[in-house]
């Protein structure tokens, strides 16, 4: 899966505005009409699992820039307001553009995934199991495909038009993007992980390859934003508890099988023996010296890398997200208090998972405490100042770093949706069901983890990068266990787990807090961060990006724009 790709005509375009490039064929191409024995089917299926990898610099399908510098984990980061300018307008919100080139590109980028899914279904549609023993695998795979890329967008977007399978490729501009309810594409979003759950194996002989699993934990994230309906404006107006269930139940398949917690909480974000490891359901391949051009290298996240080893120091964790891992005396957050000062690690008590996620001078850089961080690895300390993310970065001793001057990308697997979420999203809907009780053993899970996760944080004399101190929560002991509480510790706990992995704007968003915990932020950190001075963000607008305007223009006005833009 990671050596080849299958390029195909009919797979690379879903909408242009320039007419004349839907005239000309790559050379080497195969279209539909064409396909006669099932090898030549598998290359449509290879060319959907390829776009996957497909993006670049200014369009991350890992969400770093939707996920979390549109929320409160990170700045945009970079040379200055001006580098990547787009991202600042989207971080502070009141310039957000429909207009803007990185709203269309991410809109077409994931229509050209979705597009190459529903043609490899027709495609595969013509052949008998007889002929074709795979077949059924095969399309399973490619719903699960269209129903990962329609997740991704629904979520970006809310109001889009849903194309599957039975529209041809002349008709996409007339789908209008209000014909369906926001319920109704989760559902079929739905409908294509759950058909993907029943006709998947439960392992694959292939990595990259999605098994039943990987549907069923995409199915129990899909219901779990179902079940905060929304009305038109995007205000959570209740949460259903028929889909709750459907989340546990979901995520009861992906927990009985035998996917595991990582024993050490950096294993997840490391190379080479832990990739595609126990916990990572579903990753994202990526390669090098493959005969594939510039090689399968994850050039979406490649501008975080630091100044200090490469180029270009974008998505520098807030301070806010760093003094969200400081803990109390008995091993537990600080959920109200905890940005009432900045965390101090020569005195203060943290969760190790802050050196996992988030790096800062005089700590070591991945866990070699011969590389130490300086201030100088910043581009704009009074900008964004001095951390730097880490989870989707290498050492540049590792032989997957790799140079694509002026920047450098990795070839490590990103993972796509790991145990720990899936977790996550039953503790939050047993929670919601009032059946905290339940909850509390899976988030102490995870807990408990990440007070084992200090083996590789130690400086060169061999002493802890810094004082940690995380519990267990142990009711009538160090917390109340209530349904609120149970909810303000779940909440805290996807925040610290998931930090800088794309989730948190999606999380605040399902919520229906967004406006409320950004507005906070801006207000907490624009005394020091003049990035936010005038920033603002606008209940009923801007949970969503705006429709893009190049596609409005495509659809020959057939798709309305999101309110308030």
């Amino acid at each position: 899966m990671k050596k080849y790709i299958i390029t195909l005509a009919a797979s690379l375009i879903l909408a242009t505005g320039c007419k004349k490039a839907l005239e000309v064929g790559p050379k080497g191409s195969l279209n539909e009409s064409q396909v006669a024995t099932p090898a030549q089917a598998e290359g449509f299926v290879t060319a959907a699992y390829s776009q996957l990898g497909n993006d670049e610099i200014n369009r991350a399908f890992s969400m770093y820039q939707y996920g979390n510098i549109r929320a409160d984990d990170a700045y945009k980061g970079g040379g200055g307001i001006n580098d990547g300018d787009v991202f600042h307008n989207m971080e502070t919100f009141i310039a957000s553009r429909p207009d803007q080139w990185n709203y269309d590109g991410i809109w077409f980028n994931i229509y050209v995934g979705i597009r190459r899914a529903n043609e490899g279904i027709r495609v595969l549609s013509k052949f008998s199991e007889t002929e074709y023993p795979l077949v059924k695998t095969r399309i399973a795979e490619l719903r699960f495909l269209r129903g990962y890329w329609y997740l991704m967008l629904e979520n970006l977007f809310k109001n889009i038009p849903y194309i599957d399978d039975t529209v041809p490729s002349d008709e996409y501009k007339n789908i209008k993007n209000n014909a369906l309810s926001r319920d109704q594409i989760l559902e079929k979003i739905a409908g294509d992980f759950q058909a993907a759950a029943e006709a998947l194996p439960a392992t694959q002989p292939q990595i990259g390859r999605a098994n039943k699993f990987a549907a069923y934990a995409f199915l129990a994230k899909t219901r779990l934003f179902q079940a905060y309906t929304q009305n038109a404006t995007h205000a959570v107006t209740g949460i259903d508890q028929n889909r709750l269930q459907q989340v546990i139940d979901a995520s009861d398949q992906v927990l009985a099988s035998s996917y595991k917690l990582q024993a050490d909480f950096a294993n997840n974000f490391t190379s080479g023996t832990f990739e595609n490891g126990t916990e990572a359901i579903m990753s994202v391949q990526f390669s090098s010296n493959d005969g594939a051009g510039r090689g399968r290298v994850n050039f979406g996240d490649m501008l975080t890398v630091p100044q200090g080893i490469g180029c270009c120091d974008f998505q520098k964790p807030s301070q806010t997200l760093m003094n969200a891992f400081r803990t109390t005396t008995t091993g537990i957050p600080l959920f109200d208090t905890f940005n009432q000062q900045n965390v101090d690690f020569a005195t203060n008590t943290v969760d190790p998972r802050v050196d996992h996620t988030i790096s800062r001078p005089g700590a070591p850089w991945k866990y070699d405490p011969a590389r130490v961080v300086t201030a100088s690895w910043s581009r704009n300390i009074p900008l964004y100042g001095t951390y730097n993310s880490m989870k989707e970065n290498v050492s540049p001793d590792c032989d997957c770093f790799i140079n694509v001057a002026p920047f450098f990308g990795n070839t490590k697997a990103r993972i796509m949706i790991r145990l720990a979420d899936v977790m996550l999203f039953k503790a939050e809907a047993l929670i919601e069901l009032g059946r905290q009780s339940e909850a509390l053993p899976i988030i102490n899970a995870i807990r408990d983890r990440a007070s084992k996760s200090t083996a590789k944080l130690v400086m060169a004399n061999g002493q802890p990068t810094s004082k940690y101190n995380v519990q267990q929560y142990v009711p009538g002991t160090n917390i109340v266990w209530d349904q609120a509480n149970a909810r303000k510790a779940l909440r805290f706990e996807r925040r610290l787990e998931m930090a800088l992995e794309g989730e948190r704007f999606f999380d605040l968003i399902r919520w229906g807090v967004a406006d409320q915990v950004i507005n906070s932020f801006f207000d907490s950190e624009k005394s020091f961060r003049s990035i936010y001075m005038t920033a603002r963000f606008t209940k009923g607008r801007d949970e969503y990006l705006p429709i893009p305007q190049n596609q409005i223009f495509f659809s020959e006005n057939n798709y309305v724009q999101n309110p308030g833009y």
